[in-house]
């Protein structure tokens, strides 16, 4: 394994660092509070776009996926990638800013992967551009939705097209004002074999039928302005041209799409990780208590030397995925996704916590992005796949493997 940076990813990096010191950090405060205002509750902050051409003239722009799409995208490689996703990682909206934000992430892969010529260039290219954003509806509130096959949203065909029914929650990206399309996961067949029952659809968010209940906060975070949606789909028709790869592929492309995705989310967590372990040593280089620096207390030093330590072997792990990734394919380096999909989140979670008890009050407050932060990693031990799901397939893999080598 040779984790040196690339050439390519020496100089993305650096263009990246800069940007994010020139434009990022300086107004970081200025836009968290405007999506914080219940009043700005799904507008956009009014300086996103000029940002957003600002990373698109600077090159710094699709960095996320691997294929080489021109001007588009740089191509590189998920090894590559990782360096940059963990600075965008350190604010949690900036990764809009370079087009390099879920869920279209995941969105442009399927249709990059899985899509048609026609539905790439109706629309894969404009999420490319930045001109529009996407939803993607998996997750329904009647059933474990951490096994897909329990997915119960219906997709008739009728004619030369399908009719969609169901009930959605936890749609990421549905309520950001600029989302023009969604992928839904449903089933097209529920007698067909267990993994060939679900299809995947492409949905305008215009459709008649499609509904949105409400939107879904995170211990009071609304993520403002793309937001989680509950959408209730009611005989929601479109062309059977819509239908992406063909019925039964829905599982199929589920597994294909959700693989970066989760290593996409924890390259973003060792970003969140590293920038509170540098608050906390800061904090406790400045604040003093019964006479001492925080730094020169022995417990302050054990907890920010056992976050080091955490941090750093979540980003070998991930490294690891993404280089085993590269090389073999995603379905091959399954179980170090799961290894890495578990980790992060929980590594994560210790060290924002140890972060904000060091802080004191102003840990919790709006004062740091240490609460989003923590409730960002709360969240993503249950987005992709809950923890439990994961350990249980790759204990199950472990099992296998090691019973049938037996010393």
């Amino acid at each position: 394994m040779n984790f040196n940076y690339s050439e390519k990813t020496i100089s993305l990096r650096k263009k990246l660092t800069a940007f994010f010191e020139e434009n990022i950090l300086p107004i970081e405060e200025e836009v968290s509070a405007f999506n914080y205002n219940p009043d700005n509750r799904w507008k956009r902050w009014p300086g996103m776009e000029d940002l957003k051409i600002k990373a698109k003239d600077a090159g710094l722009w699709n960095l996320f996926l691997p294929q080489n799409y021109g001007e588009l995208s740089p191509g590189l490689t998920n090894l590559e990638y990782a360096p940059l996703a963990e600075i965008m990682g350190r604010v949690l909206w900036s990764s809009e800013v370079f087009n390099c934000n879920a869920p279209d992430t995941g969105n442009m892969e399927v249709l990059a992967k899985y899509g048609s010529p026609d539905q790439q260039k109706m629309w894969l290219t404009p999420l490319m551009n930045g001109d529009i954003r996407s939803a993607f509806l998996m997750t329904e509130p009647q059933v474990a939705s951490s096994d897909a096959t329990n997915i119960e949203t219906s997709i008739t065909r009728d004619g030369d097209d399908y009719i969609i029914n169901g009930r959605k929650w936890w749609s990421s990206g549905g309520m950001d004002p600029h989302c023009k399309i969604a992928i839904v996961m449903g089933k097209t067949d529920p007698n067909a074999p267990r993994h060939q029952q679900q299809s995947m659809i492409l949905v305008p968010m215009d459709t008649p039928g499609v509904k949105i209940i409400r939107p879904l906060s995170v211990f009071g975070f609304y993520d403002s302005p793309e937001g989680h949606a509950e959408i209730v789909l009611e005989n929601v028709r479109v062309p059977k041209e819509n239908l992406i790869l063909g019925e039964g592929r829905g599982f199929e492309i589920a597994q294909g799409r959700l693989g970066p995705g989760r290593i996409h989310h924890c390259m973003r967590l060792i970003g969140m990780a590293q920038r509170s372990l540098e608050l906390m040593s800061q904090r406790a280089s400045e604040r003093i208590a019964f006479g001492k620096t925080f730094k020169d207390f022995s417990s302050i030093r054990q907890e920010i030397a056992q976050s080091r330590c955490e941090i750093e072997q979540a980003r070998l792990l991930t490294l690891s995925a993404a280089d085993k990734m590269d090389k073999e394919g995603n379905k091959t380096s399954k179980d170090l996704i799961a290894m890495i999909k578990i980790v992060a989140p929980n590594m994560a979670l210790n060290v924002i916590d140890r972060a904000m008890q060091i802080h004191g009050g102003k840990g919790v407050g709006p004062d740091t992005p240490l609460a989003h932060f923590f409730v960002a990693a709360r969240m993503l031990r249950l987005a992709d796949g809950p923890d439990e799901v994961h350990m249980y397939q790759l204990g199950k893999s472990v099992i296998n493997t090691y019973a049938k080598n037996k010393i």
